[in-house]
């Protein structure tokens, strides 16, 4: 029995396999298909699981034709598909007994007349015609039947052949090898890696064993071998491009405001300027929360970001932005679309705050830098009740929204900044130190006002109207319609939260006060804790205190009774506020001038030599200190008013008392929290 041809239709009686045996359909009813196994057993099978089974064939019947690849037919030259076409013509003639274009009324010819001849005899004639064997017009026509006109045509002229050609196998891989190892390299010539090529094979193979091509050749073996990897362009794109995951890019989604944050550092694209009157880049510290685009907080310091800085990104993001003196009053959270009257009946601050989100975090994804791997950071984590999720080695594509929010930055705000560098040395231009003019807490003030009327205000193209799917929508009105749909109230930090943050150490309370890094700290407060035993038996009785490397001028301990704030005993001999690395150079210049290092009245003197002389120390690397003291101690505050200059009535001044302490640079939640409730 001859198969039939098969329609793309399963009818009654059409004979299956399925189920690891043959079955015969005898009735359709729906969806619904009854079979009958040849041993008499019926069943009722789904059609869309009887379809889907890896088993399933259609039996006694020719199997389905095959769609034509009308995209591949576009790509073979006329010539071939000329031949094919008329290939298609006669086999046409063979089966119907007139050609596909005979006009209408055509009587077929008399040897291709179905009604006379056979299919094999009209197949012969044909043969005969064309002066070919019989075995051709049959494969051609058993080709044409599951193909279509793709059977047809001469596969010799559609070939797809390999990339190098018929280059020796030894050549290619040393090429590939060569070509990998240009990865971390600096940017050559094809000439060069010609060299290298022929001196590996040579070295591996011996001289003369691999034939070489031409050197037109080698260039075009060398092209196809290199496609995509920029081993002659950009040397930071060919690193980037081989640093690639080489599964596919998912994209980072979150449902709630906090549910992902993603936190990282880098170099802002801006010259500032410190009090020493040195130009540097500053260090553009940020958290972006991925559902919302909130830029929760932006932290500038000069380069050399801490784990402290980190720790304190944590801190700026649980509070209110305050409003300042001088911003528009369409910057307050009352002025916005935020659920301002909300947010107030929970927390109070929020009613002189600006138009920001405060967002706590359930998740930080961070990447493998000691700034964010540091226990002071993780600690704080920790406290908040926050995970922290570290990216993979060299992924940047696992943060990649923050990797991109920096590029926006630089976009849309360092490139109006006077004094603005460019993304690279190629598109720097000329004496831009020269054209810098704003302080880091002058910069970090403008950041702060832009982040409120350009970022958080402004439609982001990722973050949509989930009914008009066309519309961007800001990041503040993302967040607005995220929290009526999450239910979501963020609980802010305290004025004692604040504090938790701080590095901590553990220091005996003594007679003298407490010592650190030979500081002496003292207060009245301390009275009746001396030579006492804290209660922490794992620290052997040493009390908790906190300090802010910013500002060593005072110290935090941690008592029963809660916290005491403890000052430094030396600071009437200095004249402002100093970090623990201004603390470092003054013993160093002590050091250096022959003077006892670890004798604190000593030092004092020095560093109250070293904060006075300012920008007019005596090296560059003593006026980096000073402004980065200056810069790290008032960051987030207004700058003070320039003095006048001095006149000659003023060479010898009478000795002013000594400045007050000015408070914790970054930001002071106690301080802000007194002053809102």
């Amino acid at each position: 029995m001859t198969a039939r041809r098969r329609d793309s239709v399963l009818r009654p009686g059409d004979w299956i396999t399925f189920d690891d045996g043959d079955h015969q359909v005898v009735g359709l009813a729906g969806t619904s298909v009854r079979l009958r196994s040849e041993a008499g057993v019926e069943s009722v099978v789904l059609a869309s699981h009887l379809m889907a089974a890896p088993d399933f064939a259609v039996t006694g019947t020719e199997p389905l034709p095959e769609l034509e690849p009308f995209g591949l037919l576009s790509t073979v030259p006329e010539s071939v598909l000329k031949a094919a076409r008329e290939w298609e013509r006669h086999l046409v003639e063979v089966d119907t007994g007139l050609p596909p274009d005979a006009p209408a009324g055509t009587s077929p010819r008399p040897e291709f007349n179905p009604a006379a001849h056979t299919v094999r005899e009209r197949a012969n004639a044909k043969a005969v015609e064309l002066g070919v064997s019989l075995r051709t017009v049959q494969s051609r026509r058993a080709r044409y039947a599951r193909q279509g006109l793709w059977g047809l045509v001469d596969q010799r002229a559609v070939r797809v052949s390999e990339a190098t050609g018929r280059a020796d196998s030894r050549l290619v891989s040393a090429i590939e090898e060569t070509i990998a190892a240009e990865t971390h390299a600096s940017t050559g010539t094809r000439s060069r890696l010609i060299r290298r090529v022929v001196k590996a094979v040579e070295a591996t193979h011996g001289p003369g064993a691999v034939p070489m091509p031409s050197r037109k050749t080698f260039y075009k073996l060398i092209d196809a071998l290199s496609t995509g990897r920029h081993t002659f362009g950009s040397a930071v794109t060919r690193r980037q491009t081989a640093n690639r995951p080489q599964g596919p890019f998912t994209p980072t989604f979150a449902a709630r405001p906090g549910e992902q944050v993603q936190v990282d550092s880098t170099p802002l694209d801006v010259m500032v300027v410190l009090d020493s009157g040195l130009t540097v880049r500053a260090d553009l510290t940020i958290a972006v929360d991925v559902a919302t685009r909130t830029i929760c907080a932006a932290v500038l310091r000069p380069v050399g970001t801490k784990a402290v800085d980190a720790s304190l990104l944590l801190a700026r993001m649980l509070v209110p932005e305050p409003m300042r003196p001088g911003w528009s009053q369409s910057l307050r959270m009352s002025a916005s679309r935020l659920p301002h009257a909300r947010l107030v009946d929970v927390d109070t601050r929020m009613e002189q705050s600006a138009a920001k989100p405060v967002i706590v975090p359930d998740t930080i994804v961070i990447d493998g830098g000691k700034v964010f791997l540091s226990d002071t950071f993780t600690r704080a984590c920790d406290r908040l009740g926050v995970s922290v999720q570290r990216s993979r080695p060299r992924t940047p594509t696992d943060k990649a929204i923050v990797e991109a929010t920096f590029s926006s930055i630089n976009t849309l705000f360092c490139q109006h900044v006077a004094g603005y560098t460019g993304p690279n040395v190629s598109r720097r231009g000329e004496r831009v130190e020269a054209d810098a003019v704003w302080t880091i807490p002058e910069l970090q003030d403008l950041l702060d006002e832009w982040l409120l009327a350009g970022w958080q205000a402004r439609p982001h193209d990722s973050l949509r109207d989930p009914y008009r799917p066309r519309k961007a929508i800001s990041p503040n009105d993302k967040y607005t319609s995220l929290v009526a749909a999450c239910g979501y109230l963020p609980l802010v930090l305290r004025g004692e939260d604040y504090l938790e943050l701080l590095p901590v150490a553990w220091r005996a309370i003594n007679d003298y006060g407490i010592r650190m890094s030979y500081r002496t700290y003292d207060s009245p407060d301390l009275g009746s804790w001396r030579r006492q035993h804290s209660g922490n038996n794992a620290k052997r009785g040493l009390w908790e205190v906190h300090y802010d490397p910013y500002d060593l001028s005072r110290i935090f301990v941690r008592t029963q009774n809660g916290w005491i704030t403890v000052p430094w005993t030396h600071l009437p001999l200095v004249n402002a506020p100093f970090a623990d690395f201004t603390w470092q150079h003054a013993r160093r210049l002590a050091a250096e001038s022959g003077l006892d290092d670890t004798n604190e009245t000593a030092v004092a003197r020095v560093l109250d030599e070293l904060l006075t002389r300012a920008e007019h120390g005596p090296d560059k690397r003593t006026a980096r200190v000073i402004g980065r003291t200056r810069d790290g101690a008032t960051a987030h505050r207004p700058p003070a008013p320039r003095a006048e200059p001095a006149t000659e009535s003023d060479a010898h001044p009478d000795p002013a008392p000594a400045a007050p302490v000015a408070p914790f640079g970054v930001f002071d939640a106690r301080a802000e929290a007194e002053r809102w409730l």
